[in-house]
């Protein structure tokens, strides 16, 4: 046969197979735009899954294996044709084969382990060549990973950040596939001392524009300073730093590790940030949830204790390692030193049977995932690709992150139970990103506790009272009890808790609760309740067992009744015609009668006008059966209309939003419109950005004329005169300079100063022009403190001995105890001092947290400390930058904390009094709440 003769065969066969397939969905609409240069979702309506079944028949029609990219990557039939004849993957059928020897069993000891390092250094010092990623490739093979290579691979990565300036406390984001790279460099970001920002590589291209805008949102809320990407990926990226200004590089992992540079030299505790987690964002309006190493650690401790992990336990995960229960399945498993096969999540799409072959080749015992991917196992595995499975040693299989689905969990306990599987092994959870990852887990292994409550009285008193018979009851899954040392409570809208049953606002507290929402106070202080944390979710609690009933932004209220989306999304997509999976409800306030009307939003293939008419009365005879109520509004709209995030949940306040717009149904554009589009936007960001960046240049050289004009007289003064004059010189010269420079300073508290005695002044430390500022607002003759690097400058050395200002050692402690005592003289002579219990500042926008010595010092003298809240300077000149850029200052002078005893606990106090007042008036947020809270404060 000619090329040209096999290509048409090929072409005709796929036709015939589309159409076929659309024929079995009842699509007449998407049969009929069937040609070859038809798009499959855009013009034939085919969504994700429904071209993971396609494919499953092109393969095997053709006796292919089509690569796991197709299902991202083809856009039309021609694209599907194109690949089938250019494949040269044969089906491989699993065969029974040995079983992965198991490993030995380590006996590392890291319960003292303060950070995430020091876990993977052990590992790679005491057992180097301990085998800990079985990295599957799409063929099948497996790439494995030591913790020695992964700790070396690291350290070129962080060699190379370092390199292009990269500091502690930095945000660096991560845009990456499954694959070795990822792991690399989120340890190599950590070696780095920065703060990794996992985020989702692009995989539609029809959605390249939302996925842009998206990601352009959380990278410039993380204020990320580096993008590691891989090189298909790069043009988008360039695309993304124009709507970033704080992007100063988009790279490569093989351009890091050319970067030639030296390890930092790291100052990392357990409340250093080790993670800014973006929540799936379902309402669209994605968060950054800030963990630190000592959250990640509790999380880590508590999981093992409630599983409980053995050490000849083994992992196998699918999850993206963008969300939270995808990292912390890695996590996890390098802490426990056990190992953990990952795969990628279009594998598991395409051919989620190889989850459970990776289970049986390496024995795994702990894996799991939302409720959709069982659901996917029970639909889409068929007998003869799982013939000789054994899933008998997979014992904890956790079911979580979206509503769980008794029918789900029987459903697959019963396909799968002739091969090993069994039902106690189903593990339902509950957790959430802001508590690192898990929350609530079974006490004990048992079949998942399904909680039948009476509907009447549950949708009008908020009440879950068993119900005598099973029908008409709501169906509430048991997910487990609080981990150790963490608490979870109900409460209602006045934050009282309510008596068992009753349904209500979940909170919790413990060691895991995140830091806040980064760069985010607003949404922080909205979900912190006086120590607790606002989950977002309704449930009750029963027997200590939690049961969640759904969200509570979700909820809707119609007739007195207390409706949840879940139940009618489940009714309505049993009905022949809805795309499953692909339906919204939700209430909109009807203010002529006080109550909520119910909207149900369904995509179809369907667009006949008669056929949606039977659509619609088949939608409200099913919701008048079953729930006794029906819709006001019914919305039916093509395929990939309704709102997902990228985990694939349902984005309810995003699809009201477009609702109530009337944006919910609008045109699909191209990819290459779409590219288009977002090129022009980049091109007129950038001429933005270009005439910002020659009126802060101009600005710059206006203020640095001025500083050279002002700076030698009083340089001069300062060398020949007394410390006194030159103290009196330098304070109105600041407040001179500042005036020239367009930055209005407003001061309030000032009548907190005193020259009465003396004071320990410590204020957030955010630019270089904070000690200037400071000069310029307090009384002259206060002695500064400064780093010691700053005496190899000579002008500035002169007016740090001159004025008599006190340096310290931050890397040498013998000398930094030596500095503490000559702090303290200073104090006892009488004399106020100013300190920056920071340490030092970066790019990024957050109060850090404080060291103790200042704190210390205050209560070994008996000296009252008084905060100072700087608000501006980080705008003005931002690190890393020589730009400057006009602003306004404010400085807020709280009320002298005065100690009352000398006690370790005293200190504490002191510290977390000062933090409170400066993180309510610095405007910037407060990345270590653990230690601060967020309550108010009358400190000023």
């Amino acid at each position: 046969m000619t090329k040209e003769a096999n290509q048409q065969a090929v072409e005709e066969q796929v036709l015939s197979i589309v159409r076929e397939f659309m024929t079995d969905l009842d699509a007449e609409r998407g049969r009929q735009a069937v040609t070859l240069a038809a798009s499959l979702d855009r013009d034939i309506g085919i969504d994700s899954l429904g071209k993971v079944e396609l494919f499953r028949r092109i393969e095997k029609a053709f006796s292919l294996q089509l690569p796991e990219r197709a299902l991202v990557d083809i856009e039309s039939l021609n694209d599907l044709t194109q690949v089938i004849i250019e494949c040269c993957h044969t089906v491989s059928k699993h065969k029974v084969k040995h079983f992965t020897a198991r490993l030995g069993i380590t006996d590392i000891d890291l319960t003292s382990a303060k950070t995430l390092i020091e876990v993977l250094t052990a590992y790679a010092t005491k057992e180097a060549q301990r085998p800990h990623l079985f990295l599957q490739h799409e063929q099948g093979e497996e790439e494995i990973i030591s913790y020695a290579q992964l700790l070396k691979e690291a350290e070129y990565i962080a060699q190379g950040l370092n390199n292009k300036g990269i500091k502690q406390g930095d945000t660096v984001a991560i845009m990456l596939p499954t694959s070795a790279e990822f792991f690399y460099a989120f340890c190599g970001v950590l070696l780095s001392g920065a703060i990794p920002v996992p985020i989702y590589p692009p995989f539609r291209p029809d959605r390249i524009e939302e996925y842009t805008r998206r990601e352009a949102r959380i990278l410039h809320n993380a204020e990320v300073r580096i993008l590691i990407t891989f090189s298909e990926a790069a043009t988008l990226s360039k695309i993304l730093s124009s709507f970033v200004p704080s992007l100063k590089e988009v790279t490569t992992l093989n351009q890091l590790k050319m970067t030639t540079g030296s390890m930092p030299m790291l100052d990392l505790d357990p409340q250093s940030p080790v993670l800014i987690q973006y929540t799936s964002g379902s309402t669209g309006d994605p968060k950054g949830v800030l963990i630190n190493h000592n959250n990640m650690l509790s999380n880590i401790r508590a999981i093992g204790k409630a599983i409980p992990v053995q050490r000849t336990d083994a992992v196998v995960s699918w999850l993206p390692l963008y969300h939270d229960m995808g990292l912390m399945s890695w996590l996890g498993a390098m802490y426990f030193g056990v190992p953990i096969t990952i795969l990628s999540p279009l594998t598991f799409l395409t051919r989620p049977e190889r989850w459970l072959w990776a289970l049986h080749y390496h024995r795994a015992t702990l894996s799991g995932g939302p409720n959709f991917a069982y659901e996917l196992c029970i639909k889409k595995i068929n007998p003869e690709d799982i013939e000789g499975l054994d899933l008998s040693s997979w014992r904890f299989a956790f079911n979580g992150a979206e509503a769980l689905n008794p029918k789900t969990m029987e459903r697959f306990s019963k396909k799968f139970s002739p091969y090993g599987f069994k039902l106690e092994s189903f593990a339902p959870v509950y957790g959430l990103a802001e508590a690192t990852v898990g929350l609530t887990f079974p006490l004990k292994r048992r079949k998942p506790l399904i909680d039948r409550v009476q509907r009447d009285v549950f949708e009008q008193t908020n009440k879950a009272i068993p119900a005598s018979q099973n029908e008409g009851a709501l169906n509430f899954v048991g997910c487990g009890v609080p981990l150790i040392n963490h608490e979870v409570r109900i409460v209602d809208a006045d934050d009282n808790e309510v008596e068992e049953r009753s349904v209500g606002s979940i909170q919790f507290k413990g060691p895991s609760a995140m830091q806040g929402y980064f760069n985010n106070l607003q949404a922080t202080q909205k979900a912190y309740h006086q120590g607790w944390w606002d989950t977002g979710d309704l449930g009750y609690l029963a027997d200590k067992e939690l049961f969640i009933t759904g969200r509570k932004k979700d909820l809707i209220i119609k007739a007195g009744r207390n409706l949840y989306p879940e139940e009618i999304e489940e009714i309505v997509n049993l009905i022949p015609n809805i795309r499953k999976g692909c339906v919204i409800a939700f209430g909109v306030n009807d203010q002529s009668n006080g109550t909520e009307q119910l909207i149900v939003v369904a995509e179809t293939n369907e667009h006949k006008k008669e056929t949606q008419i039977a659509l619609r009365a088949a939608i409200i005879d099913k919701m008048a059966i079953e729930l006794g109520i029906v819709p006001d509004h019914i919305v039916l709209v093509p395929p990939k209309t309704v709102p997902k995030t990228s985990s694939g949940k349902l984005q309810r306040s995003a699809c009201k939003q477009a609702f109530i717009q009337g944006i919910l149904v609008k045109n699909k554009t191209s990819a290459q419109w779409q590219m288009g589009r977002l090129i022009l936007m980049s091109a007129c960001k950038k001429i933005y950005n270009a005439l910002c960046f020659s009126g802060k240049l101009v600005y710059t050289f206006y203020l640095g004329i001025i500083f050279l004009l002002t700076l030698f007289p009083a340089w001069l003064v300062v060398l020949l005169a007394s410390h006194r004059i030159g103290a009196r010189v330098t304070h109105w010269g600041a407040r001179i300079w500042f005036r020239l420079a367009m930055c209005p300073i407003s001061i309030e508290g000032t009548s907190n100063l005193t020259d009465k005695k003396p004071m320990i002044f410590v204020s957030n430390h955010a630019s270089y022009t904070d000690a200037l500022l400071l000069l310029a607002v307090l009384p002259p003759g206060i002695v500064f403190t400064a780093k010691k690097e700053l005496l190899n400058t000579p002008i500035i050395r002169t007016f740090i001995k001159n004025l008599r200002y006190l340096t310290v050692d931050r890397l040498d402690f013998m000398k930094s105890i030596e500095n503490k005592h000559q702090i303290e003289q200073v104090i006892l002579q009488k004399n106020s001092v100013v300190i920056f219990p920071e340490g030092t500042f970066t790019y990024a926008t957050g109060l850090r947290p404080f060291k103790l010595g200042a704190f210390t010092l205050a209560v070994e003298t008996q000296t009252d400390v008084c905060p100072i809240a700087i608000a501006g300077t980080r705008i003005f000149l931002r690190d890393g930058s020589c730009l400057l850029k006009p602003v306004a200052i404010h400085v807020t002078i709280g009320k002298p904390i005065t100690p009352e005893e000398n006690s370790w606990e005293e200190i504490i106090r002191l510290r977390n009094q000062v933090r409170i007042v400066i993180a309510r008036y610095c405007g910037e947020p407060n990345i270590d709440l653990v230690v601060a809270g967020v309550e108010h404060d009358s400190n000023k």
